[in-house]
């Protein structure tokens, strides 16, 4: 017969509560989740510029178009283009931030500026920075096709997890596969765009169109990129492992070291 007294209520009450140890392992979870959402929510701003960023590779085309507009003298658009992006680059270096970004967007707008004082035509002002954003969107398509997504791959040492998403966290493969994916579709959607009007549109169509292709497909890509990692599994930190196996490995010296001799 089955104990249906308050002994048998308080046996089953106590087995289907979580023990202290179950409830400390679910609450340690859900830090090591959070952590690995606020460690890749800064890992991705930090790889990809974050708002100076935007800023960086939006203003300089910004000045370029409103001043070609304005005048028609490509040399001189040129040169307020490089001009702002050499001032930004300078307020990077006093806010002493990485000046990587902003070293990528001077160089890319000098690039730019040179092959269209060298040919004449003020689209060309725009071509490296177009070649570049095609290229770099088959890079994304060709590294997730080979199951190295750049992201992954990117974003791995940031996370102290370096390569074992690949072989030991198939979730977060799974996640960096998808954001991968997501980045090298909304940039060849952005060159699909782009490229019709380089070849049949107008100089300030191109710019003014290119200056608002900026930053929202930037942002939406980050987003989605976010999300899945938001929903992967938390990063394994092999760096930590590595540290902690060290420690065991001199802890283990020590004490034999320590050991009377036979």
């Amino acid at each position: 017969m089955t104990d249906t007294g308050p002994t048998g209520k308080h046996a089953a009450a106590a087995g289907a509560r979580p023990g202290p140890k179950t409830q400390e392992d679910r609450e340690d979870r859900e830090d090591r989740e959070e952590g690995g959402r606020d460690a890749a929510r800064t890992a991705l701003l930090e790889a990809f510029g974050g708002f100076w960023g935007m800023v960086e590779t939006t203003v300089p085309g910004l000045v370029f178009v409103v001043s070609y507009t304005v005048d028609r003298d490509l040399k001189v658009s040129a040169v307020a283009a490089l001009a702002v992006s050499l001032v930004l680059a300078l307020v990077r270096l006093a806010r002493r931030q990485t000046l990587k970004h902003a070293f990528g967007g001077v160089f890319g707008v000098a690039f730019g500026a040179f092959f269209a004082m060298m040919s004449g035509n003020a689209k060309d002002f725009y071509l490296p920075g177009m070649l570049y954003t095609l290229g770099l969107a088959a890079a994304y398509v060709v590294s997730a096709i080979a199951r190295y997504p750049l992201i992954g791959l990117m974003l791995g040492p940031v996370l102290r997890e370096n390569l074992s998403w690949r072989t030991r966290n198939p979730g977060r493969f799974r996640a960096y596969t998808k954001a991968t994916w997501a980045w090298g579709i909304i940039l060849l959607v952005k060159s699909a765009i782009l490229f019709p009007l380089y070849l049949w549109g107008d100089v300030t169509e191109l710019g003014w169109v290119k200056v608002a292709l900026g930053v929202p497909p930037f942002l939406l890509a980050v987003y989605l990129t976010w999300i899945f990692l938001a929903k992967a599994p938390p990063p394994i930190d092999v760096i930590a492992e590595m540290e902690a196996e060290e420690r065991a490995e001199e802890e283990r010296a020590a004490a034999a070291a320590a050991e009377p001799p036979r």
